[in-house]
């Protein structure tokens, strides 16, 4: 279980290094602000994608905005049939609207690390689907049959949608899971 913080009209400092890691199949996400009961509240996060990690194409009606911290990433957004990825580094902001089609690929041989704001529904998810990782912690292997079923499982019950590993393959993404 993450350790709660107050979501009172109390102002804080949110020590990063308190804050659990959560492994969602090869990215890792931190939630820093908790998810709140009002779905569209909104969420701050911070995920690093390590080298040569992808995230598979998918959508959702939560809005995410990124801001790249370190590392270099791509993003792959745009509409359906004109999907392109784009170079993001430190500095940059990516954003991505409710509903919009979007991935995510480390290319370069350092982590890609950023700050996420989308959603408490969004954060909720992460903390149901990721598993607790130490800092620096890298996954031993591939993830378990269960881990991808509660993946899809969890992905649908939250009205979410992920790429088949065909329209991933389409965008030049190979996922290291099948659904």
């Amino acid at each position: 279980m993450l350790e709660v913080f107050p979501t009172s009209h109390i102002s804080q400092l949110i020590d990063l290094r308190a804050i659990e890691a959560l492994d969602v199949l090869g990215p890792t996400i931190r939630v820093l602000t908790e998810p709140e009961a009002e779905d569209g509240s909104p969420c701050v996060m911070h995920g690093t994608i390590p080298p040569g990690v992808m995230v598979p194409l998918h959508s959702h009606p939560d809005p995410e905005t990124f801001i790249l911290l370190s590392g270099a990433a791509e993003g792959l957004a745009g509409a359906d049939g004109e999907l392109s990825w784009s170079r993001i580094e430190p500095g940059g902001i990516f954003h991505v609207p409710s509903g919009a089609k979007h991935a995510w690929r480390n290319p370069s041989r350092q982590p890609a690390v950023m700050i996420v704001v989308s959603t408490s529904k969004m954060g909720r998810f992460f903390q149901e689907v990721g598993t607790p990782v130490n800092p620096g912690q890298q996954p031993s292997g591939p993830p378990s049959a269960d881990r991808i079923r509660h993946l899809f499982e969890t992905t649908e019950r939250y009205g979410y949608w992920i790429a088949s590993p065909d329209e991933n393959a389409r965008v030049g993404l190979v996922l290291p899971f099948a659904p």
